[in-house]
């Protein structure tokens, strides 16, 4: 119902930079919340970043000052812009939309989740 795609993933050395985006489509009514997750190899997924509907924002403390998340509510899309990249930043980064969806006249909430874009730091 909902199909969330990410992109913009790639190699970079440390101090470079990358945008990711997410893509949202389907049949959407509005979306909560665009949250941007990472998975490196043997580690658990954690969270990044998330924005709100209302554009509130929050990151994990290893990114602070260097990501920065935003969203297009008209093209239901979010992004991450990646500065000063690290090694430790290496992982496969995952995009979750927290929707509400229109369903048989009705709206109800769902969560989709993208494949991953991976994203590789290293000299």
């Amino acid at each position: 119902q909902v199909q969330v795609v990410e992109s913009g993933g790639g190699s970079e050395q440390p101090g470079g930079s990358l945008r990711l985006s997410c893509a949202a489509s389907g049949n959407i009514y509005t979306i909560e919340t665009f949250g941007w997750y990472r998975q490196a190899p043997r580690k658990e997924r954690e969270l990044v970043a998330t924005m709100t509907r209302s554009l509130r924002t929050t990151y994990t403390d290893s990114v602070k000052g260097r990501f920065t998340i935003s969203r297009d509510i008209d093209k239901n899309t979010a992004y991450l812009q990646m500065n000063n990249l690290k090694p430790e930043d290496t992982a496969v980064y995952y995009c979750n939309a927290d929707v509400w969806i229109i369903e048989n006249r009705d709206v109800r909430r769902i969560e989709s989740w993208g494949h991953g874009t991976q994203v590789t730091v290293s000299s």
